[in-house]
């Protein structure tokens, strides 16, 4: 029987999740034996939810990558530099194979360390690193190895999910489910990685880079996150018939890979628009498939370390596979910022003063970007004499709809910011 051994760096509820699925190894399916020869983290006094006595403790996360009594090296230091990246490094130089759950790490690192992959002749894997336990690194890279992908969607991160479901809910505002969201474990106590979308960008580019064969460049991703939104857009749109969700989105154009993340519009029949609390999910399209959705828990120890798991599983088989599943006769593809003539229907949120003519200004702020009205709501004035108008567009270019904004936003009765989202396709 073949014998994986581990060196674990990262001891934290991930770290810890693991150690305790290989210490009852005997319940699992896999083809082989799997032994911790070396730990190492921070602090190896703190109390831990499993017991690490026995195991090697190692001061330095790059001696033990490159310790000659372990074969795989576990990387769940996270941070995309600094300590885990050499010590990541360090380990596929060495000729170990690497496991990763640092989403951060292969966003912004994956190419130059799938090249050193490469020349070693090893496995580096991340399954862990994206939608945790939803298994889409490995069904894209290689159960979805003969569709043509087109677009890749989905939501990417459970904090932002539970808050906008939360609040379109129980109609309580942004900064009362974040705190809610906090004390339940959903949000860190510094939530800006997940609520600035940051989080899913880096998830999203790793997709994107699988999917389509493409160079990953994170500095051409597009971030928008949920820090702006408001209680009166989740309504308003559910009024009009819509979700708001934060939606990642790969997918490929004439000119290269676009990749984005940002709140859009969805309609209420949309697969993604009905998915709530802190599931994530991802919806591949592609021919001759058609489309595909794969929804599952997206964070936690045990769905994470369960992917990782399922990562040291493969290697008992290792065939050192491109680590984003590109081989060298693919055509390489590059990431591009979308171009401002894409179309798409827009939702709009205003606030304008209570007073005459104030609506047809709106209106003919539109007309003059090119911005026609399909459906038109509106609110009593608030407190402040501020009357709250949502707006479905008819199908109109980004730019035009950009330009319509700023106009909007320099009307004399415009109070306040207004909200723009594009509205996602029905797939009905």
């Amino acid at each position: 029987m073949k014998t994986l051994k581990l060196g674990i760096a990262g001891l934290g509820h991930v770290g810890c999740g693991l150690i305790d699925l290989v210490q009852k190894q005997e319940t699992l399916r896999l083809p082989g034996k799997v032994e911790i020869a070396g730990v190492t983290a921070r602090n190896r006094n703190r109390n831990r939810p499993v017991s690490t006595d026995g195991y090697a403790w190692f001061d330095d996360a790059s001696k033990l990558a490159a310790d000659d009594s372990i074969n795989v090296f576990v990387e769940l230091i996270g941070g995309s530099d600094g300590p885990a990246k050499v010590a990541v490094e360090t380990a596929l130089k060495s000729g170990k194979a690497v496991i990763t759950a640092n989403k951060a790490l292969i966003a912004m690192h994956g190419q130059e360390l799938a090249e050193l992959a490469r020349e070693n002749d090893v496995d580096l894997l991340f399954e862990a690193a994206v939608a945790g336990g939803v298994p889409v690194v490995r069904v894209l890279r290689d159960s979805l190895a003969g569709v043509d992908v087109k677009r890749v969607t989905g939501i990417l991160n459970g904090t932002c999910n539970f808050l906008l479901s939360e609040m379109l809910t129980t109609r309580r505002p942004y900064e009362v489910v974040l705190a809610e969201a906090q004390r339940l474990g959903f949000a860190e106590a510094d939530p800006t990685l997940d609520v600035s979308g940051m989080d899913a960008a880096h998830k999203a580019a790793i997709l994107a880079a699988i999917a389509f064969s493409a160079d990953l460049d994170f500095s051409k991703v597009s971030v928008r996150g949920v820090d702006e939104l408001e209680l009166l857009d989740l309504d308003l749109a559910d009024r009009l018939g819509l979700r708001i969700k934060l939606i990642a989105e790969g997918k490929i154009t004439d000119a290269g890979v676009v990749c984005r993340v940002e709140p859009l519009a969805m309609p209420t029949g949309h697969p993604l628009a009905r998915v709530n609390g802190s599931l994530n999910t991802v919806r591949i399209e592609g021919e001759p498939l058609g489309a595909v959705t794969l929804t599952g828990p997206g964070a936690g120890p045990g769905p994470t370390a369960s992917a990782v798991m399922g990562d040291v599983a493969k290697l008992f088989n290792p065939i050192a596979r491109p680590a984003f599943g590109r081989a060298e006769h693919h055509d390489v593809r590059k990431f591009v910022f979308a171009k401002p003539d894409e179309k798409s229907a827009y939702f709009l949120r205003v606030r304008l003063a209570d007073r005459a003519g104030a609506l047809a200004e709106l209106t003919e702020a539109l007309a003059e970007s090119g911005v026609s009205v399909d459906k038109l709501l509106q609110d009593s004035a608030d407190e402040n004499g501020a009357a709250p108008i949502a707006i479905v567009t008819h199908v109109c270019s980004r730019g035009e709809m950009e330009d319509a904004r700023e106009r909007v936003r320099g009307l004399e009765s415009n109070v306040g910011s207004p909200q723009v989202m594009a509205i996602e396709a029905s797939t009905d």
